[in-house]
């Protein structure tokens, strides 16, 4: 017992650790991040059950999901950066705290503005560990190993959203909503005592932290994320033109003041790397599809086919098993083989797998539905674990806070504005919205695929 508690080593990147040290690192890794992404997919699929109970359309009702992606997107790049000074495994450690206490908050909520805030809560818990989760893998893994690494980690967030459906159709079929959320808290306890125990000690950075940089950071993508989302949802245009003016007026003067600095909060010496600004876009792109099909299809599954809350959680669950299925061939390859042919490979056939979801029967069994939604998620699985190591290895050393922090606003990028994008179409579209959304899905996982296709070109194995 007295092992088991002993503090945990002081590592230096590249070295990584080894057996069972290893085992219990990651596996404290994979309680922390489940716990983030778990509730997220949750939310999703019982979104049109919260809705219903809280009296509220479904276009507003994306602000449960917006506000814990737009909380976690102004949170972010912050957070790397504190991790670096503060070390990464404290940062998952306060990030796992904050998210149980939103969680309670979550499950007493009665109305939108309450649900909302107690979710951004839950969504600065959330970034606190997305945003040093890949860095702390870096350091977990030695350098020859990080593919396989972040393969793993990749397979722990899309069994989160595997579980995610399951959960909330056996929870909904038993219990209300509320008790969605009241789960964190015995995973909250086991993932905090692992992290206490487990999780090794990371070099600190001595840079002092940037309060005004964090504080631009926030207006920045605040600024630009709730003007475009006041424009879905019909706000005026001074409101929206005034709100998308103070986050770009935000984002320039945060450029220029992080340009020339050391290890900047804003990772402006990340995005002239060609190798890490084309892996980002993939990742915004394929994640951008993949929120046009999350959201919109527990609407197709519930009010267009007539399938129950706790059937739709059931049948969206193909898509991450899908990506779990994949995720051990695709960690073994990750190192070898360039992420600009696996990459593309897999979200084309995301786009095949949504394009098949647009051309169902107007009947359609749910067999006839599942099969395709498994093939999108195949696809999903076999780009993300190679795409997010193009971005890591393309980090120099000591900035792997910061490309830790850019592989999750990568995620987070692309699932805010898909949110949103989904609010302007089921706005603007009415009838058949959901069938656009997939269409859009399709789309969006097609430009993905070339975009990536055109890194492989000049570009050498290790770093695409």
């Amino acid at each position: 017992m007295s092992r088991l508690l002993s503090r945990p080593p002081v590592l230096v990147e590249g070295q990584g650790l080894f057996g069972a040290a290893r085992t219990r690192a990651m596996f404290a890794v994979a309680l922390s991040v489940l716990l983030s992404v778990l509730d997220y997919a949750i939310a999703n699929v019982a979104l049109p059950t919260i809705a219903q109970d809280i009296h509220t359309d479904h276009a507003s009702s994306i602000w449960i999901i917006n506000a814990y992606q737009m909380a976690s997107m102004m949170a972010l790049l912050p957070f790397a950066s504190l991790g670096a000074r503060v070390g990464f495994a404290r940062m998952c450690q306060i990030g796992i705290a904050v998210f149980v206490v939103a969680s309670v908050w979550c499950a007493v909520s009665h109305s939108l503005v309450e649900i909302a805030l107690a979710r951004a809560l839950q969504g600065m818990g959330g970034a606190c560990i997305m945003s040093v989760n890949v860095a702390l893998v870096r350091f977990i893994y030695p350098h020859s190993l990080i593919g396989k690494g972040i393969a793993l980690n990749g397979v722990v967030v899309a069994s989160g959203v595997a579980l995610g459906p399951t959960i909330a159709a056996m929870v909904l079929y038993v219990a209300p909503w509320p008790w969605l959320f009241l789960i964190n808290l015995p995973l909250g306890a086991l993932a905090m005592f692992f992290a206490i125990t487990s999780l090794p000690r990371t070099p600190r950075s001595d840079t002092q932290f940037d309060g005004f940089s964090a504080l631009l950071n926030v207006v920045a993508f605040g600024g630009l994320i709730v003007g475009v989302d006041s424009f879905a949802h019909g706000a005026g245009p001074v409101q929206v033109i005034g709100l998308i003016a103070v986050g770009a007026a935000a984002l320039a003067a945060l450029v220029v003041r992080q340009r020339g600095r050391p290890a900047p909060m804003f990772p402006v010496d990340l995005l002239v790397v060609p190798e890490f600004v084309g892996a980002f876009l993939v990742g915004v792109t394929g994640f951008i599809a993949s929120n046009f099909f999350i959201i919109s299809m527990p609407f197709t599954l519930q009010n267009v086919l007539g399938r129950s809350a706790s059937v739709t959680g059931l049948m969206i669950t193909p898509w991450p098993v899908g990506i779990v299925l994949i995720s051990p061939l695709v960690g073994r390859i990750a190192d070898r083989l360039p992420a600009s042919v696996v990459s593309s490979i897999g979200l084309a056939t995301t786009s095949f797998g949504f394009l098949m979801l647009v051309l169902l029967p107007h009947d359609p069994s749910n067999l006839n539905i599942i099969w395709r939604i498994g093939i999108a998620g195949i696809g999903f699985g076999i780009f993300q674990a190679p795409n997010n190591r193009a971005m890591m290895v393309a980090a120099p050393p000591g900035r792997a806070g910061s490309a830790s922090g850019m592989v999750s606003v990568a995620r987070l990028l692309g699932q805010t504005i898909g949110a949103m994008l989904v609010a302007l179409t089921f706005a603007f579209v009415g009838t058949g919205a959901t069938v656009r959304c997939l269409e859009f899905a399709s789309a969006c996982a097609l430009l993905g695929a070339i975009v990536s296709a055109t890194r492989l070109k000049g570009r050498s194995r290790s770093t695409v």
